[in-house]
């Protein structure tokens, strides 16, 4: 067999669930708009996703809300009601025909629900805030609310299960319910749920031990759980990089399969807390020194910038625009076809690249978001 330098790249995985992936690349949680309105998959997300599985060694769906309150995006596929198992189904069978493994991201939205896709309105989220854009107010929710919700989480994971699927991941990541509990920017509560850091990260590990329990109890075959988070915010008082490393170390503690650390650029550099001024990412694979697996994300799109970011010894590497862009990436990394890889759009690329209808349209409407060819 002949070598390659990309070989790294397609050495199995086995978790600690003993789910196995047979390469280090991920298909990233990428919000598609393409689910059908009621949060049943669609035949048009059916064709986007089989035309993307057949090389990562696992796919992580686009996030699916955990209850009806909590839908962020038109066209987002549901994980709230015992009515989505049927759907799920076939979307697991797409991914898995081809050998990938097949996740799907359980998600809360928060305050970064639209009030028109939440009932009457109602839009919650830890403390009674702003969404990050300004355009929605939510109210705080009641500790009984909280609870529910947790328990929510537990419930979506049994569906998950019951669909066929390989694992579930955990959205703490990207402003949304999750992190608004771990945040002091968005947590100003004074209860058992808010307060100290201690109290901010009651609400992110009672959502994994929620899950977890469910695994425990409905799984029949090796199941992974993984979390994923966003290490800094923005704004003051936000999550610094010491909250992030206080949090790994509570979920490490879970004994999950994997952290996903969202990054728009896996080089970025953190401003507040740990070593301001160096990667993120390389401080985290630091402090984590192996304890749990982790996946790195960011604005990698060549064979050689993945391969660059191996280096800092994360062992798995997600790649979300860039499969948009080029669905076979992986099969043409294993061919040796590295330099027929497309890393940006053309205009007339919709139908040959598989993309859904409504996640083209705000791909059009987003300047910026994907790079696009002359």
């Amino acid at each position: 067999m002949t070598m390659s330098k990309y070989d790294k790249l397609f050495e199995p995985i086995t978790f600690k669930s003993g789910v196995r992936a047979e390469n280090r690349i991920v298909m990233a949680p990428m919000t598609h708009y393409s689910s059908n309105d009621d949060g049943t998959i669609s035949a048009a997300e059916l064709r986007y996703y089989a035309e993307r599985a057949k090389g990562p060694g696992m796919v992580v769906t686009a996030c699916a809300n955990v209850t009806e309150n909590g839908k962020a995006f038109t066209g987002q596929p549901g994980a709230h009601t015992d009515e989505m198992v049927e759907s799920m189904k076939k979307l697991a069978q797409t991914i898995q025909q081809n050998g990938a493994k097949a996740v799907v991201q359980i998600h809360h939205g928060g305050r970064e629900c639209p009030a028109e896709l939440v009932p009457g309105g109602d839009v919650v989220s830890a403390s009674e805030t702003d969404s990050s854009d300004g355009s929605v107010h939510a109210r705080a929710l009641t500790g009984e609310e909280t609870a529910e919700i947790v328990k929510a989480f537990g419930e979506a994971t049994r569906r998950v299960i019951e669909a066929g699927f390989d694992g579930v991941e955990i959205h703490g990541a990207n402003g949304y319910l999750i992190q608004q509990f771990f945040s002091p920017y968005t947590n100003r509560r004074e209860d058992e749920w808010g307060g100290s850091l201690e109290k901010r990260l009651a609400f992110p590990l009672a959502v994994v031990d929620a899950v977890k329990k469910t695994v425990a109890e409905y799984a029949d075959r090796p199941f992974l759980v993984g979390y994923r988070l966003s290490p800094e915010e923005p704004y003051e008082p936000g999550i610094t990089m010491d909250d992030t490393f206080a949090l790994l170390d509570a979920l490490m503690k879970k004994e999950l399969d994997y952290v996903h650390i969202s990054l728009q650029h896996f080089w970025s550099k953190a401003r507040r807390g740990g070593e301001p001024g160096r990667p993120r990412m390389e401080q985290i694979v630091e402090h984590v020194a192996g304890r749990v697996p982790l996946i790195g994300v960011g604005s990698l799109h060549t064979g050689d910038e993945v391969l660059k970011a191996m280096e800092t010894d994360v062992p798995l590497i997600a790649l979300g625009r860039e499969l948009v862009m080029e669905p076979h990436w992986v099969e043409k990394i294993k061919a040796g076809q590295e330099d027929a890889i497309q890393t940006a759009l053309r205009k007339d690329d919709r139908e040959r690249l598989v993309i859904p209808e409504p996640l083209w349209k705000m791909i059009i409407s987003t300047p910026g978001w994907f790079p696009f060819a002359e």
